[in-house]
Parts: C-alpha cells; structure tokens; sequence
C-alpha cells in the first residue's frame, strides 16, 4: 500500500510526497512532482499525490509497481474500477455506497495522465501514447492546464474515460435565495441592536466569494491590505499571486488581478476589519494590513490564517442545518456568480477576465449555455441580484 504524505524539507514549506509499502519515495512520482511544486499551490500538490498514491497502490496490489511504465488501457480502465469498488477489487456486482464521486475519479484520472505525459516528455516512457488519441510523439512538457492556451490546437484526449452515473452539463448552481440563505445561516444583522449576531467572518467570506467569483484559494490567501476601500472612488479586492501563505492558499496559474465590488460588501468589510481589531485588542496581539483576512478568532492558534479544512467544516455544519442544498460547496459561488453576470448582460471577455480565466474560451465552454437558458432566467431574478455589484474590468 503505498500513501501520500506531508513532508516539511529542513527551512522549506510544507509539500506532499508519495511513499511506497516499504516507506520509500517512489521516484517516478517524487520526481514529477518536484518538477511542479513551484507552479502548484501546496493543495494541488496534495491532490495530485493523493492520485498517484492511489495508483501506486494498486499496481503493487497487481505486483506491477516495478513495471508502472508499461501500464496502458487495460491497467488504467481496471485502476478506474477499482476506485469505485473501494479499492479491493477490480471487479464487483454492486458499487460500494461510498463509492467516490465521479468529479473524484476524473482528478484521479487526470493526475495520472499528466504524470505520464511528463514522463513521456522528459524520460520517453510511452504509456502517454497508449492513453491518448491523437498525442504527439515527443510533445515538451506541459501542465494539466496547458489547454487553456489562446490559439493552441485541439489536443490529444484520453482514450479512457470516466463512466459516470448521472450527466451534468453545466456546472451547479446556487439560486440568490440560497445564496443569500448561506450568508444569513453565518451571520444576520440585528436592527434592535445595531449588531451583527452569528459568525461575521464566515459571512464576509461567503460574501465574498459570491460577489467577486474569487476562487477559495485565493480568498484565504488574502491580506487585509488587498481589500482595497473606495473612499469616494470604486472599491476592489486585488487577488495577489503569493507563495509563502501560512495556510498554504495560493493564487491559481500565480496570475494577479483586481476585482471591483460594490458598497454593500465593502461595508461587511469595513464591519468585519472593526470586529477583528477588537478581538485582536482583547487577545494583546497586534494586526497590520500585511496580516491574513480570514483568521481564527475563537479559538487557537489565535489570528492564524484560516484553512481550508475549517471552510469545510462550515460548510458541513451549514448543511446539518438544511442550509443551502445538500452538496453544495464554495465552488457554487464562482459558478453562480458568472452566471448572474452573463445572466445580467456582462460581456463574456469581463467575466472571463473577472474570473481570472487565461482565455475567453474557457468561460464560454463553461457558461455558452447561460444565455439560451430562459427557464432559468424566469427561475431567479438574477438581474436584481447583481444591482449592486461594480463590475468594471479586472486587471
């Protein structure tokens, strides 16, 4: 059985790697991944060793580890089947119900051709060609995303293909009531009182992610200082490319951008900022704008920054209280907010740019549907949703 695990390289950041049955760094894999780590955020990283551990644990359960560069079709089909039967067996009548998602079996996939791609590309081990249709014979390295290039031709596609149980053919969404149903379940302000009662963090951060489209990587690696006030003018959020977050968030591709939003978030904002300077006051410890956004306030370590474990945690505990639907996660906000604002008339290249996508077709792959869609349009008004965002363009 081979297993991910952290590691913490002496005056170095936290990684993941991959270890066999005997405890060993599997080379192959601790190789590729050295050759990305500056690229990826320490979540990737992670993700990604997960799957080729998984991987490796099954070629050493066929005995076939020392020939993992000989693997082709029939291996990675069965790696596949395996997944879904609880990594027992290959083979089984009924698929266990905790079976992995379908969106979990095509990372796994995905993880695993890119490391054979890589492989193929550096050292001439061929299972790339066995995998793909249509690859070239000797193609320079490139990352899981390299698709997303402005004017690159079609690629090659896996010959492999997840078999899923259901179709979907647009990304989820959250309806503005759900939406706004997640935000009230953190925190809801109180007239009588003039107070914010619940968890104002939690709402900022949701907020924030439904008005800016912002990733949750990127928001958790946010600073105070890159909330950027109006005072007179437009608001904005700047979205800062950074490799030395305590949490390990990252920006993703390391791209910057600058994100307008409109008065009633920077209002939360400047709510919050007052919130945590008075618990920072009572717990003696000092905050500057270069301090992390969303940190920890009840409990320790105290001002550290937020990770993303604990947003699951919310998100779970949001659910046990029928808030919002039952899979739901961040990532809805992303998808909901670029639907309200092709939904609202926004041009495609602005929510592209918005979004921080690396070419405008990779937004109209995702959401081409959006504007054909009249039932959902007489589903949600989401016009009315979008009043208040400052779209403008991001940098």
């Amino acid at each position: 059985m081979a297993y991910s695990i952290a590691v913490r390289p002496p005056g170095g950041r936290e990684t993941w790697t991959v270890v066999d049955e005997a405890y060993r760094t599997v080379g192959p894999v601790e190789e590729w991944l050295e050759a990305h780590r500056f690229e990826w955020s320490p979540n990737t990283v992670r993700g990604y060793a997960t799957g080729l551990a998984q991987w490796w644990s099954f070629l050493e359960q066929r005995d076939e580890a020392a020939r993992w560069g000989e693997a082709g079709v029939p291996a990675v089909t069965a790696f596949l089947s395996w997944l879904r039967n609880g990594r027992t067996v290959e083979r089984a009548l009924a698929v266990p119900a905790e079976a992995p998602s379908d969106g979990t079996l095509e990372a796994r996939l995905a993880a695993l051709i890119s490391f054979y791609r890589w492989q193929d590309a550096v050292h001439g081990v061929p299972v790339a060609k066995r995998l793909l249709k249509g690859a070239p014979r000797r193609a320079p390295a490139r990352g899981l995303l390299s698709h997303l290039g402005a004017g690159s031709a079609a690629g090659p596609s896996s010959l492999v293909r997840v078999r899923k149980s259901r179709r979907r053919d647009r990304p989820p969404l959250l309806l503005p009531q759900q939406a706004q149903a997640i935000l009230d379940g953190c925190a809801a302000f109180d007239p009588v009182s003039g107070e914010w009662r619940g968890n104002l963090r939690d709402r900022l951060l949701f907020a924030l992610l439904a008005e800016t489209g912002m990733r949750i990587g990127e928001a958790l690696g946010m600073r105070i200082g890159d909330f950027v006030m109006g005072r007179g003018g437009t608001p904005h959020v700047e979205i800062v490319p950074r490799d030395d977050n305590a949490n390990g968030a990252r920006v993703k591709m390391m791209r910057a951008r600058r994100v307008y939003v409109g008065i009633d978030l920077e209002r939360l904002y400047a709510d919050y900022l007052t919130h945590l300077a008075g618990r920072a006051a009572q717990l003696g410890l000092p905050v500057t704008s270069n301090d992390a956004l969303f940190v920890n306030l009840d409990r320790p370590p105290f001002l550290a920054p937020l990770r993303e474990a604990t947003v699951r945690d919310k998100v779970a505990a949001l659910k046990r209280r029928g808030i919002g639907p039952a899979d739901w996660t961040p990532h809805w906000f992303r998808h909901s907010h670029a639907t309200a604002l092709l939904l609202g008339g926004t041009a495609d290249w602005v929510v592209s740019r918005r979004l921080g996508h690396a070419h405008v077709q990779t937004t109209l792959d995702l959401y081409g549907w959006v504007s054909e869609d009249e039932a959902l349009r007489a589903a949600a008004n989401w016009k009315k949703y979008t009043e208040g965002w400052q779209v403008g363009h991001a940098c």
